[in-house]
């Protein structure tokens, strides 16, 4: 099948696909920028909400909360008010929309800083605040898109949900609350890179309602020349101051990036070095050089292995000042050969014999203690029995008695159970006898 492809049919393909014309209501679109420029009434009032719901999400880290606050902020109102001043030549709309800006601006600014002085709540890891610090060429690609869509969906006749994407994605509440952060705790670098941020926001917002009023003839109010040429170069300029600094920011992001792949794929590569093994690593980009820290473990790493390491690291973009290594889980092992390695298990083996003896020895000691301080029990039951008749058993312990000082004595105790009563004389005379006999003063006789 043959297909001809013509300049009349390409055009034909573009008409049909392409053109916006008949999709779009220009007065509808002028009446709903115009209505969203005042400052007044309710809008005020949802502003201060805005401002608090987008404190507190940054406040908390909380990305939801932050959303939320970005569909609630009337902030695009007199941005895309002050594009549409300038793409239709009226200067009226376009002091307007400045001027409304400006007061939202600085409520904005003053309702965030007064949170955040007053708030109980510590940002321990503000990664939501920081996001907002460090603008870059991106964030001019995502506000000048975004403000394409969203001045499409304003001009077209059947409304979707394009405005909650674009009110998302361009992000103009949470700069404004990362700069009254920035004033609360003096911190010039978040007040300043958000200020910032904010800018590039409005400024390609504004930029793209313009081109789009240009591109779909919105009627021009009748002006000199001159005066809209004057305007639209230091409009230009303007952009251009703003680009600038976003550009190297931009670079810088994407230096970084590639530092922290290049770091991970270097370790990823290079996990073992020898019997050294890399087992975590740690970035850092805060300032310059870059760095990348090494924990190591296994053996402490020899000078061949520091060497393999760097021309390792070379390979990957990364210099040796950038590398710092952490040994502390490492150990350093010594070679030995066959004559130290047989006096060491000599010297250990006789340690070890050494060790033995003296428990045994102190084993015999203890019972030879026990054997010495055994009483003759059987012996002196049978002499007690052939003395006193009436002995039917003998039982005889050694204590510990504890007298009313506190001091301890050992002691004999010997229960005697008889038939009958011996009589306290004859108790007297066995304890007697018993003191001879185990030749210790120290016994005390129970009969049972």
């Amino acid at each position: 099948m043959k297909i001809n492809i013509t300049g009349e049919s390409v055009r034909a393909f573009m008409r049909k696909y392409l053109s916006v014309g008949g999709y779009t209501d220009i007065d509808a679109a002028i009446k709903n920028i115009r209505s969203n420029i005042p400052f007044k009434g309710p809008t005020v009032y949802i502003l201060f909400v805005a401002v608090i719901i987008a404190s507190v999400g940054l406040n908390v880290n909380s990305i939801p909360v932050i959303i939320g606050a970005m569909l609630i902020s009337p902030l695009m109102g007199p941005i895309m008010g002050f594009g549409l001043g300038l793409g239709m030549n009226d200067r009226k709309l376009l002091f307007a929309s400045l001027k409304h800006l400006g007061i939202m601006v600085g409520i904005s600014l003053l309702a965030a800083t007064l949170y955040f002085l007053l708030t109980p709540l510590e940002a321990d890891n503000p990664t939501e605040l920081l996001a907002r610090t460090n603008p870059s060429v991106y964030d001019v690609l995502i506000a000048f898109f975004g403000g394409l869509a969203g001045v499409l969906e304003i001009t077209r006749k059947d409304k979707g949900t394009v405005m909650s994407g674009v009110a998302i994605a361009t992000a103009l509440m949470p700069p404004l609350c990362t700069v009254g952060y920035g004033l609360a705790n003096l911190n010039w670098h978040y007040a300043g890179g958000a200020l910032y941020l904010f800018f590039i926001n409005s400024v390609f917002i504004a930029l793209a309602t313009y081109l789009m009023a240009r591109f779909l003839k919105f009627p021009q109010v009748e002006e000199k020349v001159g005066k809209y040429r004057q305007r639209l170069i230091t409009s230009s300029v303007l952009i251009l101051i703003i680009i600038v600094p976003s550009v190297f920011s931009a670079y810088s992001i994407v230096r970084e990036n590639q530092f922290l792949k290049d770091a991970r794929h270097f370790v990823k590569d290079n996990q073992s070095v020898g019997k050294t093994y890399i087992y975590d690593y740690t970035t850092d980009i805060t300032k310059k050089p870059y760095t990348v820290s090494l924990r190591l473990a296994g053996e402490s790493l020899t000078d061949a292995s520091r060497e393999e390491l760097y021309a390792a690291a070379e390979q990957y973009g990364l210099m040796r000042s950038q590398l710092i290594f952490h040994e502390d889980a490492t150990m350093r092992f010594e070679k030995l050969n066959e004559k130290e390695m047989l006096k060491d298990w000599i010297a250990a083996n006789e340690k070890q014999l050494q060790q033995r003896d003296d428990s045994i020895r102190a084993l015999s000691a203890r019972v030879a203690e026990y054997e010495a301080a055994e009483l003759p029990s059987a012996q002196i039951t049978a002499e007690l029995r052939q003395q006193w008749e009436a002995v039917k058993s003998v039982t005889i312990a050694r204590g510990t008695m504890v007298s009313a000082e506190d001091k301890e004595t050992e002691q004999v105790l010997v229960l005697i159970d008889s038939e009958g009563n011996l009589g306290e004389e004859e108790s007297v005379r066995m304890e007697n006898w018993l003191r001879v006999r185990l030749q210790t003063k120290e016994v005390r006789v129970v009969v049972l």
